[in-house]
């Protein structure tokens, strides 16, 4: 698995687990609050980041 492909599954991860924090039993229970936001506005930051180093890495391959 290269780089940008596991940036890309950990932010998917990091997303996940901030925004089902409550189901998971590890979040305060009272409905989304800030720590999960701010949890899942990193994940998608860190996933963007992967798709954008995937996007780049593939348009840079040799001409045909």
């Amino acid at each position: 698995m290269n780089k940008p492909a596991i940036l890309l599954v950990v932010g998917v991860l990091i997303f996940l687990v901030s925004l089902l924090a409550d189901a998971f039993g590890i979040g305060e229970g009272t409905g989304i609050g800030w720590k999960q936001i701010t949890g899942s506005l990193i994940g998608l930051a860190v996933a963007a980041i992967g798709i954008v180093q995937m996007v780049k890495k593939k348009g840079s391959g040799p001409e045909a």
